[in-house]
């Protein structure tokens, strides 16, 4: 085998670093070799049953993933010392792990029990496989007090729907005596809690008739709410029942809840937590549409029965009517933690302005203005403030890199990457990962990001299995990659348009993946539908070959941009031009009318679209942030989101305290 086919890309990456690219990636970051082209036709081809020449690649680093493919192909049939051989092989490795979970699925098809516990692991987390093996331990014998116990415990896991798979083991644990009531009625509480009454008719077979009788009028009442209700026993089941059946149709029915709430809390006595459940709901699901009746019912819910999204909500919808004071008296209501967000220190600068107290409005903007994100850089324009950034170098060392980018679960991971193989990628980025510590991690973002893997950046760092990092929200570079720079430059010019937004619109919709794909069919790296691609293209004269022409990275950037202009020439704002890119000209259209006139600022944070209205702070911080990389400085995101010439750009500075990003 020639060496070349031996070194990774990860090599070229090195070698594009010390030449010290510009600040657009150099043009081999994260393009396919020759030995990525052959090894995805091989693994294609294995997985389609064609007869395929591993020797080729038998000193591949995706070697393993190959042989997977072909006996995945044929998995129902295959030989039991193989699949042992394939796992002994790789043990250690992702994809021994993936391996075995399609086995374990496999060997359970056909009851092949000795198999199946041959493989087992435990720690796996499918639930599917989980009862699986169960049933294999009581097939073969093994059905003791602690297969009762690990039954129980998957039985009370939660009130979600369970496999079907579940069902065998779960009712030789009833056979067994396993399931008394206690327990059936443990699972049906906890389907209450999740809105589950088909969960609640499951669990309830095995009760004694009575109780039976009485769980399945539950279910019936969470499938439409009834009278008969009124007669269940006045129990704190029953109280618990009604009020989450209630709070189900609050969500859907805001005015029937609310209508029949009086009599059900009367009949069964209602304490304030199930009422307050109940009105919560109302007041959320009639806020989150600005309905004429969210003020009164917000005003409904206890104060001691809030939580943050509805302190929220409270605020947003005192802002659509323009009330002022009651927006600003929202705020005040809400907890430290949450008032000292930046979005709401801007806002309660902005309330005490309009309520004629400019002097308590400084303090806030000036603590919003210490973060570098939306709404601390609207404060910090507010004070005429330079923006604040602190970006982070942890100065670590090449050698300590090269050490990372050497490691062979990282090396395979980055390959699969380049060929699209993104899940295997992401199970073997898992595992190299389990053993680095957070200095090494942090080298591991590098080094994928260097291999043209840029969402690295966003899914690697700052909050990673649960633990946060805030040091790592100034990991800027990494953060906010930079990719495609001659085309978003000759794209941007041709469309007049910032190419800081429009790298700022790539960013937000695919962090720079020229093949990703959204559930709606969204292509590329600025997300384009087909049928938006194909008709911006036949306008402008574009060459478009179909759906396909979206995974060209230099076809997508030309669409995006031009539709992009299109929205901005309908709108005639940024913002709007921004709302509409995301979720379409009817929900903007609506939202235009419902509050004409109204300040860019009231209304982004009032747009119902939780996605939409996040979306568009975000891509509005992320072209100030692309701006800064690009230039140095940065057009002011109050002047930005209007599309106004800047009377001077902003500048940027470290303060004492760290700023974050989002």
């Amino acid at each position: 085998m020639p060496k070349s086919r031996l070194v990774p890309l990860i090599a070229a990456a090195f070698t594009c670093a010390a030449l010290t690219c510009a600040t657009f990636a150099c043009a081999a970051q994260g393009q396919t070799t020759s030995s990525d082209t052959a090894i995805r036709a091989a693994i294609e081809a294995s997985e389609r049953g064609q007869p395929v020449d591993s020797t080729p690649f038998a000193r591949d680093p995706l070697f393993g993933w190959l042989e997977y493919a072909g006996l995945r192909r044929n998995i129902d049939t295959l030989p039991n010392t193989q699949a042992q051989a394939f796992l002994k092989r790789y043990q250690g490795q992702a994809v021994a792990e993936t391996f075995r979970e399609v086995w374990l699925a496999a060997a359970a098809r056909r009851d092949d029990w000795p198999a199946f516990l041959a493989a087992w692991k435990p720690g796996i987390k499918d639930v599917k496989l989980q009862c699986a093996e169960l049933d294999a331990r009581q097939a073969t014998g093994r059905a003791d007090a602690q297969w009762v116990s690990d039954a129980q415990a998957l039985w009370r896991n939660s009130g979600k729907p369970l496999p079907d798979s579940c069902d065998a083991p779960f009712n030789i644990l009833a056979a067994k005596g396993g399931l008394p009531a206690s327990l059936r009625w443990e699972r049906i509480d906890k389907a209450a809690e999740e809105w589950q009454p088909s969960v609640i008719r499951a669990a309830a077979r095995g009760l004694p008739a009575e109780e039976f009788a009485l769980a399945n009028d539950y279910a019936a009442f969470f499938e439409a709410v009834n009278d008969r209700a009124l007669n269940w026993p006045k129990t704190p089941r029953s109280r618990l029942m009604a009020s989450q059946g209630l709070a189900r149709l609050a969500k859907s029915t805001p005015v029937a809840a609310e209508m029949a709430l009086p009599r059900f809390a009367q009949a069964l006595g209602f304490n304030d937590a199930e009422r307050n459940r109940v009105l919560y709901q109302a007041a959320l699901w009639t806020v989150a549409s600005y309905e004429p009746d969210a003020a009164r019912r917000l005003n409904a819910v206890p104060d001691a029965a809030y939580d943050e999204r509805l302190h929220e909500w409270r605020v947003r919808e005192a802002m659509t009517r323009s009330d002022w004071p009651a927006a600003l008296a929202a705020i005040k209501k809400m907890g430290e933690k949450q008032r000292s967000d930046s979005r709401w220190s801007y806002f309660a600068a902005r309330l005490s302005e309009l309520t004629g107290n400019k002097a308590a409005a400084e303090p806030f903007y000036r603590a919003a203005a210490t973060k570098s994100d939306f709404h601390g850089f609207l404060a910090a324009d507010r004070l005429n403030l330079p923006y604040t950034l602190c970006p982070w170098d942890p100065n670590d060392s090449e050698s300590a890199k090269a050490a990372v980018a050497r490691d062979p679960a990282l090396i395979r991971a980055v390959a699969l990457n380049r060929i699209d193989r993104t899940s295997w990628a992401q199970r073997e980025w898992d595992d190299a990962l389990s053993r680095f510590d957070d200095t090494q991690r942090r080298l591991a973002v590098e080094v994928a990001q260097d291999n043209g893997w840029f969402d690295r950046g966003v899914f690697g760092l700052v909050n990673v299995g649960g633990k946060n990092y805030p040091d790592e929200s100034r990991l800027y570079t990494l953060r906010f990659p930079l990719h495609h720079g001659d085309t978003i430059r000759r794209e941007s010019a041709k469309n007049t348009l910032d190419p800081a937004w429009v790298a700022a619109e790539i960013r937000a919709e695919s962090i720079f993946n020229p093949r990703a794909r959204s559930s709606a069919n969204a292509m590329g790296l600025m997300q384009v539908l087909p049928g938006t691609g194909a008709g911006v293209a036949k306008r402008l004269g574009i060459p478009y070959a179909g759906a396909n022409s979206l995974y060209d990275s230099d076809t997508n950037i030309a669409i995006g941009s031009a539709y992009l202009r299109q929205m901005l020439d309908k709108y005639g704002q940024p913002y709007y031009a921004i709302a509409a890119y995301n979720a379409g000209p009817a929900p903007v259209a609506r939202w235009q009318s419902q509050r004409p006139g109204m300040d860019p600022d009231f209304w982004i944070e009032t747009i119902s679209y939780k996605e939409t209205r996040e979306y568009v702070a975000r891509v509005l911080a992320f072209s100030v942030l692309y701006d800064w990389r690009m230039n140095g400085d940065a057009v002011p995101v109050s002047q930005r989101l209007r599309g106004q010439a800047p009377d001077k750009r902003k500048k940027f500075v470290c303060t004492a305290t760290k700023a974050t990003s989002g």
